[in-house]
């Protein structure tokens, strides 16, 4: 009776002398990983936020001046205007030759806008019969938002995919499964500038790339495509280099949480008559959500601050988040606006990120 009163006691006050005591011991021991988080990390972060609020030059002698916001408005700024329709003296719309109303240039109607700033576009639309025109006061930063969540959704979508497909073959045994597990890393062990070399030439305009040889032989294509150069084929070409190499990585994940899960539970599931398709969505896919989560958010996070394959194989011709960044700060030398698009980057990345952690449940995992 005294003991189990010396324990009501101890815990009257909510957690134990011994929880308290494990509490202390954790803070100290991830202390200096604090401190050194602290000096490496968050003090260059706010000095990043604080060049954003500058018009700093990079190595320039000009003084600096605290100009508030004015670069994330520069970089923010948008207009949405319907566009005009080309007429006639008469006032009467012009058509074209299928009969379609001829709408006026959309880069010298936002020109012509009485504002304060200066517009470009971003892009044009129709909706419900209207043309519109989107605007921007920095069109190539938006474009590379845009570019950026379209590479980041679709490569982690199809390297997931085929990822869970390589790890599930890979996780059965057969003859020569150490082989093929080795040989799957490969890609994922090139470099990326390696690699992305690779991949440039193979997709060359001429007939020395590899695929326009292999379609012409074909008889698809007549050997010169560019695939390179057009926009409506630049984005699948390097949502296919990122693919290639990083679906092993995926794979690589994937498979160390199949093979977390028990075989027993295989073996009740094939007591019960349940087939293969059945075992993979009751056992496999539930089980592996946490494995899946994590992988997803490497993935995400590392897709949306993407540089090195835009760099190599774009340049300056189209841009990720990331490489705008460096532009301004290298090639424009405008360090304020730099860190002002950095500083957007970064809260882009930490909302997937809380999204993703709270969709997919990762605190409770």
């Amino acid at each position: 009776m005294a003991v189990a009163s010396q324990k009501a006691k101890g815990n009257k006050g909510g957690r134990s002398e011994l929880a308290k005591a494990e509490e202390r011991t954790a803070f100290w021991l991830l202390f200096p990983t604090l401190l050194l988080l602290l000096l490496i990390g968050i003090y260059p972060l706010g000095q990043v936020f604080y060049l954003s609020l500058t018009n700093k030059r990079f190595a320039s002698a000009q003084e600096t001046q605290f100009i508030g916001l004015s670069n994330y408005a520069n970089l923010l700024g948008m207009t949405l205007r319907e566009l005009p329709v080309e007429t006639d003296d008469a006032g009467n719309p012009e058509l074209d030759e299928n009969g379609n109303r001829q709408y006026v240039n959309d880069r010298l109607f936002l020109r012509r806008l009485d504002t304060e700033r200066a517009f470009d576009t971003v892009s044009t639309f129709n909706l419900f019969g209207t043309r519109y025109v989107l605007g921007a006061t920095n069109a190539d930063f938006l474009k590379s938002i845009w570019d950026t969540a379209v590479f980041a959704v679709s490569a982690v979508f199809l390297e997931t995919v085929l990822g869970l497909i390589i790890a599930l073959a890979l996780a059965r045994k057969f003859f020569g499964r150490g082989l093929m597990r080795t040989a799957m890393l490969i890609p994922w062990a090139i470099i990326t500038v390696v690699s992305s070399l690779i991949w440039e030439w193979m997709f060359k305009s001429d007939r020395s790339g590899f695929f326009n040889a292999f379609f012409e032989q074909l008889g698809v294509s007549s050997g010169n495509t560019v695939w390179l150069v057009n926009p409506a084929l630049q984005m699948p070409s390097i949502i296919a280099i990122d693919v290639w190499k990083t679906t092993p990585f995926m794979a690589l994940l994937l498979l160390a949480g199949l093979a977390t899960i028990p075989k027993e539970l295989y073996e009740a599931a094939e007591v019960d008559g349940a087939s293969k398709i059945r075992q993979f969505f009751s056992v496999t896919l539930p089980l592996l959500v946490p494995t899946l989560a994590v992988a997803l958010i490497f993935r995400t996070l590392d897709s949306l601050r993407v540089f090195d394959l835009f760099q190599i194989v774009f340049g300056e011709s189209r841009y990720s988040m990331a490489t705008f960044a460096q532009f301004q700060l290298v090639a424009s030398k405008d360090m304020g606006l730099s860190a002002a698009s950095s500083v957007i980057i970064f809260f882009i990345i930490l909302v997937f990120a809380i999204l993703y952690m709270r969709s997919l449940g990762v605190d409770n995992d």
